[in-house]
């Protein structure tokens, strides 16, 4: 029996494309998807193997949470791996400290820190009846405090810390760990002013940025590779840090 995967936010880029990596190394995938219902069937008719399924979901909605959880409850007693890839934001300016008005400041954090908790705690029992793993995708923002707004970097930090206290609390049977992109080339990316491309790619040591499947692949090692690793944290930023 194929092993069993929910990836929060599956149906955008990235999301896509650790669904696909996760397909193609033989897991049964259910992702959740926010409004983007076509972008969540065309990727499951493109995925290996016709078992995978699509849920709506607003991960800031806890009670849309205990809804999946009951739908994932009719397929399976057991979930072996919990990817927490849902995550928004906006772009303002640190120095704009009015434009981060509370509800923005509030949207965020539930979104990027709650959310990935309550599906946590909602999966629970089923990650533990599997010895299972979650992997939460933060940003190196956590660490470089530079991002898209202020309560970006906070939140991204707030998961990160979060993913070491599951790693306690949840030991031994699940393993929790967090997945740090650097900016990633996505298509939103690759619309953005070319010298400020240029001006990220020159400042990373490796000299270009990261891919989905790289952060993809990272995601995979997270589950299958790294089995003796929990509460950790694994950048794929090229070297970013040491390029500020």
């Amino acid at each position: 029996m194929s092993k069993l995967a929910l990836v929060t936010g599956g149906s955008g880029g990235l999301g896509a494309a650790i669904c696909r990596k996760l397909a193609e190394s033989g897991y049964r995938v259910i992702l959740t998807y926010n409004s983007n219902q076509k972008a969540a069937e065309d990727l499951l008719s493109s995925l290996p193997r016709n078992e995978h399924l699509a849920f709506k979901l607003n991960v800031a909605d806890s009670s849309a949470i205990e809804q999946l959880k009951y739908q994932v409850s009719e397929i399976s007693d057991k979930l072996d791996l919990l990817v927490n890839c849902a995550g928004m934001t906006k772009f303002v300016a640190h120095s704009d400290l009015q434009s981060l008005d509370d509800q923005l400041f509030d949207q965020i954090f539930q979104v990027n820190v709650r959310a990935p908790f309550a599906m946590v705690r909602a999966f629970e029992p089923w990650l533990k009846q599997a010895n299972g793993c979650v992997v939460n995708i933060t940003s190196i923002a956590a660490q470089t405090a530079m991002g898209s707004n202020i309560a970006y970097c906070a939140s991204k930090s707030a998961a990160e810390n979060m993913t070491r206290s599951l790693a306690r609390a949840l030991s031994p049977e699940v393993r929790v760990l967090a997945v740090a992109p650097g900016l990633v080339d996505t298509e939103f990316v690759k619309g953005l002013d070319d010298a400020w491309r240029n001006q990220q790619e020159q400042s990373t040591p490796l000299k270009r940025l990261a891919n989905d499947e790289e952060v993809a692949q990272a995601v995979y090692a997270a589950a299958e590779v790294l089995t003796f690793s929990t509460g950790n944290t694994i950048a794929v930023d090229g070297g970013r840090p040491l390029g500020l």
